[in-house]
């Protein structure tokens, strides 16, 4: 194909793809992405002077660009190099009244020689429990900016329980936006695949709306660290991310569209 029509397929793709601003009476979704750590926080440490926070607020711009362009509500935690609290991140997405959460992070390994071996791609939806020891670790890394218990959060424990009823089917489909997203970034970057996996992390526990966590490479692997601080492989990223939303988006209208209302039947004995 012409190098001169691409522009033009790739807008068109866009387009119909578009699941949330077109179509009568419906608002565009509103989404927040949210790049992880910033100010003092300033999280994996790459080659040379690259760190995670300026890697994962470079993609959570481009990942707003395209979805901007799709038509979407896209808000961001922070919008530059600026220490903003789990806590307030979870807020910010509650009241946009979101209808999706993206956390955009990158990973590390401690000693030469797991960050010699150790690269690829990780998306990760909420669970009590992790599904391996790797993915406890991650967890724990991320969590480390979080309040030290529930207490420090405000929360009773009668309010704990509301809130956990309201994300019950946003829970549910946390996961569904998982595998939409991550099968698109393994594709576009080639990347090591490292799966779709669950684990408790703070910033995803307290959110009522579908929401993922995605380790987009080890920013300590020499190459793969390297590959993250460049924009064609950013872009790369970005576009997966955004088509993998857009997928999500467009699948889960259809089936809300086609479900019958729920009426309250009599109550018998």
């Amino acid at each position: 194909m012409p190098s001169s029509h691409r522009p033009l397929v790739a807008v068109l793709s866009m387009l119909l793809l578009l699941p949330f601003s077109a179509r009568a009476g419906e608002r565009p979704a509103r989404i927040v992405i949210d790049p992880g750590h910033g100010g003092v926080k300033e999280g994996a440490k790459g080659p040379g002077e690259l760190r995670e926070k300026e890697v994962a607020l470079q993609i959570a711009q481009r990942v707003r660009s395209r979805l901007e362009a799709a038509g979407g509500d896209v808000y961001l935690t922070r919008e530059r190099d600026a220490q903003v609290s789990l806590t307030e991140r979870v807020s910010l997405t509650n009241d946009h009244g979101a209808d999706l959460f993206i956390s955009i992070h990158a990973n590390s390994m401690p000693t030469k020689r797991m960050r010699e071996r150790t690269e690829g791609i990780e998306t990760y939806f909420l669970s009590a429990n992790a599904s391996g020891d790797d993915a406890r670790a991650v967890a724990d890394r991320e969590n480390a900016e979080a309040p030290v218990s529930r207490a420090a959060r405000g929360d009773s424990t009668l309010a704990f329980i509301l809130q956990d009823l309201v994300r019950t089917e946003a829970h549910a489909d946390s996961s569904r936006l998982a595998y939409s997203i991550h099968p698109r970034l393994i594709r576009g970057t080639r990347a090591a695949d490292r799966g779709v996996q669950q684990a408790p992390f703070f910033v995803l526990s307290g959110v009522e709306c579908p929401a993922v966590l995605v380790e987009v490479g080890y920013i300590s692997h020499p190459q793969e660290g390297a590959k993250l601080g460049r924009a064609e492989y950013q872009e790369k990223l970005a576009e997966a991310i955004a088509d993998g939303v857009l997928a999500f988006l467009k699948e889960t209208r259809r089936r809300d569209a086609t479900r019958e209302p729920q009426v309250a039947g009599p109550v018998l004995p």
